[in-house]
């Protein structure tokens, strides 16, 4: 699900080692699928969706290829937070794709590594790693041009993350490139209010019904909540959550959880819930065999939590109950890559619409989220890789 009232940590993970070039053609592709159509119409619930040399824009309906813009690289894209919007990451920095219009805007927040973006209430927050410059603004100011908005500097760059709640207070991560042990909170003036240094290795963000923010450690979750922190541990030494997502409409945020510190790269198959009202964290299995990556969770229209496993199945959970309670067929079934950059299926989505990547086939498929059916696809040229979209329909 896709709101003003929630973070999305799944959509902006490590931008480290990004090999991209800012020079953005806008071009129309025709060849870029059998079904792209190169109409002057405005596109509907615009989609973007990332592969080896540019963005695909289709209409979020009819899953046409609406725009096709050139970009050298490893492109990131998550959405800007209004209707229109999708911030790229890029070697310059954040930038801004018309989506509706098909073309790169000249908005840009410069910096090396951009990373999180963050959508919480009427803000948008970007975190710049390789400067540790915090940015935001209401979205709806993009329209105009760059929006000046709030600005903040950690004492020193990091792989971080910022969120600011409804009452101003902004909380951010502490840390360096070698070390990430928590976070603070600052007011609307910028003085410290609260600090917690219990959050090994900090990293990823979700809010939860209330305004109450979860960071991943490597033993567990720490949550700002009540104008403090709370550290709720995992049941062993490392029980690292990463990757969160929350839903205005459950106290539950969902996250990734694994449990081999040695690992070059851990497939897991179990996954958190972390009740924040409770300050509890029950661990889930994946049905056996099964596992996810980071591109696979989201949260649905009513706030259950929705994985994307390696079955090729849309697993459904009822984070009250702690329990899958359907699985959706929607991709054939997967593996997980080592290296991170390279395609595997992702999740979008927005409202009661869920959209996954198949780059086994090149193809985007459309899930209804209120029946499981699959109710549109379509077969790109290239390999998708990101998916994101814009807030709101167009």
């Amino acid at each position: 699900m896709v709101t003003r009232r929630r973070s999305h940590g799944l959509a902006a993970l490590l931008v480290a080692s990004l090999a991209l070039t800012a020079c953005a053609s806008e071009t129309k592709d025709e060849s870029a699928s059998p079904s792209a159509s190169s109409t002057s119409a405005s596109v509907k619930k615009p989609v973007a969706v990332t592969y080896e040399g540019g963005i695909y824009v289709l209409d979020g309906e009819t899953l046409q290829v609406a725009h096709t813009v050139a970009l050298d690289g490893f492109n990131r894209v998550n959405p800007a937070g209004n209707d229109t919007g999708v911030f790229v990451s890029t070697e310059a920095g954040f930038q801004v794709l018309d989506a509706v219009a098909g073309r790169m805007t000249d908005i840009t927040y410069p910096g090396a590594k951009p990373g999180h973006v963050v959508l919480h209430g009427d803000r948008t927050i970007l975190f710049t790693d390789g400067t540790g410059e915090v940015h935001s603004f209401d979205p709806k100011d993009l329209v105009d041009g760059k929006p000046a908005g709030r600005q903040y500097k950690t004492a020193q760059p990091h792989h971080g993350v910022a969120v600011e709640l409804g009452d101003g207070t902004l909380v951010v991560t502490l840390g360096t490139e070698e070390s990430r042990p928590g976070a603070i909170a600052l007011d609307r003036d910028g003085k410290e209010i609260a600090r917690s240094e219990e959050c090994p290795g900090v990293h990823g963000e979700a809010v939860a019904q209330g305004e109450v923010v979860g960071f991943g450690c490597k033993d567990g979750v720490l949550l700002f909540k009540d104008g403090a922190f709370v550290k709720v541990k995992s049941d062993r030494a490392y029980g690292a959550v990463g990757t969160q997502v929350g839903s205005d409409a459950s106290a539950v945020l969902l996250g990734d959880y694994k449990i081999e510190p040695d690992a070059e790269r851990e497939f897991p198959e179990q996954f958190a819930l972390i009740d924040t009202a409770a300050n509890s964290l029950k661990v889930v299995p994946m049905p056996e065999g099964v596992s996810y990556s980071f591109r696979s969770l989201a949260r649905g229209p009513k706030g259950e939590g929705l994985i994307l496993g390696t079955d090729g199945k849309l697993h459904v959970i009822d984070p009250v109950a702690g329990k899958i309670t359907n699985a959706w067929p929607v991709v054939a079934a997967w593996k997980e890559p080592m290296d991170w950059q390279q395609p595997r299926p992702a999740l979008f989505v927005r409202g009661d619409a869920a959209y996954v990547t198949e780059p086994a086939t090149k193809k985007v498929h459309r899930l209804d989220l209120t029946t499981g059916k699959l109710v549109g696809s379509v077969e790109l040229a290239a390999t998708p890789n990101e998916i994101s979209g814009t807030l709101a329909a167009h």
